[in-house]
């Protein structure tokens, strides 16, 4: 059987196109965008300064978090847009969309930094508050007298602040991908090799990205090591790895696993038993986030795993609730770059908010559910320019059915791939 039969024999298990026919439009997984958009709002909870809700959300209850959800389902994505592409119309062409999509995500992340630390400078100004805010950031270097030198470590992402590092991380992950499939054109196995043995060596931490001009502080996420989520996620649905067998044996192995790493990591259990703080300790580099720890991958894979049980082969479940609910989470899921930096910007405010008039219960819900409908609003509004509507047909004046195909294709190759 071809490497290509196969793919598409594993693509369809997961009810993902691995390509296809030229100038069709791409279909979504409904899985895919679902999970992502829970993402969303996770890591919008976790981003809010002195938000309570953060002690229920799952970071707070074992070793991976919403991160491991963004990168891996940024995987999956990233292997119907692109990898398709680079199947379709060659590695040039694939290695030059990488690149654009590169070009995107970096000026994204300028212009959300710039963003930011402008309203921190008027917050702190207008609030009187002694540059409280930007302290909190740690933006105090960069806008210090020698804002050259760190306005340049910006531009090269050689400073990269800590709120600010997620998008970087996908950037130097996603420039990884063109030599990911030129090596699968050699063999899977050269490509799962490449990715292990870069994993190994940066979860050892022999290899890292400088953070910051003026320290040796490296980036917290270490695209190194965390583009091996990245790329599991890419190699399911290329079918370079097959769609996990559901069966009780392996439900309960997850079950158990996830259920073991709770008293790891929940915070009373870790305060009251100092064993079980000794014990979390011992794990140190296997649970550790920048160098992503073995135990973080496993502990995702569980709860993947339990995620895609649940959801039913193709997604069936998830179509059978009834509700908006889940519409909603797969159209922020399907707009998850700009809602991820609309995430960004709304949650500083819901922090200054929430240090202006206390973190009461009925504040910080103000917050949260004010933060969830404002991202819900951008994914809609988001979804409706890139539909094109001033493409859209006139009164009583036929559809170029050519353009509507361009058009169509274009703007799902566009969101697929996502923060």
């Amino acid at each position: 059987m071809s490497t290509n039969t196969k793919s598409i024999g594993a693509a369809a298990q997961m009810n993902t196109p691995v390509a296809a026919e030229p100038g069709a439009p791409r279909q979504r997984d409904i899985r895919l965008d679902f999970f992502r958009g829970i993402g969303m709002f996770i890591i919008f909870i976790a981003h809010v300064p002195y938000n309570t809700w953060t002690l229920y959300i799952p970071a707070r209850f074992g070793f991976s978090d919403a991160t491991e959800i963004f990168v891996f389902c940024s995987g999956m994505a990233s292997a119907i847009a692109f990898g398709t592409l680079f199947q379709e119309r060659g590695f040039l062409v694939g290695t030059t969309r990488i690149a654009y999509r590169c070009w995107q995500v970096y000026w994204a992340h300028i212009s959300v930094f710039m963003l930011i630390t402008g309203t921190m400078v008027l917050a702190d100004n207008w609030l009187a508050t002694d540059g409280a805010y930007i302290k909190g950031l740690n933006l105090v270097p960069f806008l210090s007298s020698d804002t050259g030198t760190n306005l340049v470590g910006l531009l090269t992402l050689t400073y990269v602040p800590n709120f600010f590092d997620i998008l970087p991380m996908y950037l130097v992950i996603l420039a990884m991908l063109p030599i990911v499939m030129a090596l699968s054109q050699l063999g899977r196995w050269y490509v799962f090799a490449a990715i292990i043995g870069l994993w190994l060596v940066a979860t050892l931490g022999w290899i890292n990205l400088p953070a910051e001009p003026w320290s040796d502080r490296v980036w917290f996420f270490n695209p190194f090591a965390w583009q091996l989520v990245f790329f599991t996620g890419f190699a399911f649905i290329r079918g370079w790895l097959p769609a996990p067998p559901i069966n009780q044996s392996l439900m309960i192995a997850s079950v158990v696993f996830i259920l073991a790493a709770v008293p790891l990591h929940e915070y009373e259990f870790q305060h009251n038993f100092q064993f079980l703080r000794e014990a979390r300790e011992a794990l140190g580099l296997l649970v550790e986030k920048t160098g992503f720890g073995f135990l973080r991958y496993v502990h995702f894979l569980a709860l993947a795993y339990l995620a895609y049980v649940l959801a039913g082969p193709n997604g069936d479940n998830l179509r059978t609730i009834k509700g908006p609910f889940v519409a909603i989470c797969c159209k922020v899921g399907q707009q998850a770059l700009a809602v991820f930096l609309a995430g960004q910007f709304l949650s500083l405010m819901g922090g200054i908010y929430l240090n202006q008039f206390g973190s009461t219960a009925l504040n910080t819900g103000l917050v949260n559910f004010s933060g969830f409908a404002l991202l819900i609003a951008v994914a809609y509004i988001v979804a409706y320019f890139k539909s094109s509507p001033w493409k859209k047909q006139a009164a009583g004046k036929p559809v170029d059915k050519q353009q509507q195909d361009r058009s169509s294709h274009s703007t799902s190759a566009l969101s697929q791939p996502a923060e």
